[in-house]
């Protein structure tokens, strides 16, 4: 009987031991990216949020249904291809529906979730306000009264929203009795008086792409809304953080 030399029988077995090694882990998957931009197509199934007059925001899969004063600065989300959740990219893409309907295509930029709410908002007629170069002469109004914090506006009384305005300005001393009738924490900074929160508003401001020409600025839980308008407040109040 033939003898088979024991390399060779290890070799038959395939347990040498360059055979019993363990394959290392899986390479992982490229992180899938979103792109900055993209092309919007009106016959694609997208979903259009939108600007309501009230502040609200409202989603509809249909363009034409988008208000004409809201059309400039519209959200476009395709529910077939979600952006993936750990995506290091801007958070939604927006889009001109003018250019969309008028063309049958638009292409789609991406922002972040606040500065698109923000300029959204922007595009509404403004609420009440006094324009900065028609302070009255003769000197300041009255200092207004203390801000009463607390109530249910925000944890512990924090303020969630912070009024940008002036001693003399009426819509500015309307936003702060209306949130102090409300009981909403706010904060109250003097864009005249205190150049920390003119440079503060400002930089805010830029940030966003909104104007300042005007009092009072309002931020809401990171959104700007130009002039008082208490339908737009309690709209954006009555989101989830």
């Amino acid at each position: 009987m033939r003898r088979i030399p024991f390399g060779l029988l290890f070799i038959a077995l395939g347990v040498l031991p360059a055979g019993c090694r363990r394959s290392g882990p899986d390479a992982p998957a490229p992180a899938r990216t979103v792109p900055q931009t993209l092309e919007v197509l009106k016959e694609g199934r997208w979903l259009f949020t939108h600007v309501e007059p009230n502040g609200q925001f409202a989603t509809t899969d249909k363009p034409e249904a988008v208000p004409e004063g809201a059309r400039a600065l519209v959200r476009v989300f395709d529910p077939a291809n979600p952006p993936p959740k750990n995506a290091e990219s801007p958070e939604v893409f927006v889009a001109d529906l003018n250019q969309l309907m008028k063309s049958g295509k638009a292409p789609a930029k991406a922002m972040s979730r606040e500065a698109f709410e923000t300029a959204a908002l922007a595009q509404l007629p403004p609420g009440e306000t006094s324009a900065l170069a028609a302070r009255p002469a003769g000197g300041q109004a009255p200092a207004p009264p203390p801000v009463a914090l607390g109530g249910d506006g925000g944890a512990g009384g924090t303020p969630v929203v912070t009024i940008y305005g002036t001693s003399w300005c009426g819509a500015c001393r309307a936003a702060r009795q209306y949130l102090t009738e409300r009981k909403i924490p706010f904060a109250d900074k003097d864009v005249e008086n205190d150049p920390a929160a003119a440079r503060e508003l400002a930089d805010k401001a830029n940030k966003l792409g909104v104007p300042t020409d005007r009092v009072p600025v309002i931020d809401v839980r990171g959104r700007l809304l130009l002039g008082f308008d208490r339908a737009r407040i309690e709209a954006l109040l009555g989101e989830s953080t």
